[in-house]
C-alpha cells in the first residue's frame, strides 16, 4: 500500500516529467529550464528512494 506521502512525491514527480517534455519540444527550448526541472526530478526520486 502505497502511502499519501510517497503517492504526492510521485504525483510532483509526474507532473515535473510532463513540464520536461513540454520545455524540451518546444521549439526553441530553454536549457537553463530543462537542467532546473531535472535537478527537481532527481531530488523528488531520491526522497521517495528514502520514503
Amino acid at each position: 500500500m502505497e502511502s499519501p506521502h510517497a503517492a504526492a512525491l510521485q504525483a510532483k514527480h509526474d507532473g515535473l516529467e510532463a513540464r520536461l517534455r513540454t520545455e524540451m519540444n518546444r521549439p526553441s527550448p530553454d536549457s537553463a529550464a530543462i537542467q532546473a526541472i531535472k535537478k527537481q526530478k532527481l531530488a523528488l526520486k531520491e526522497a521517495m528512494v528514502r520514503h
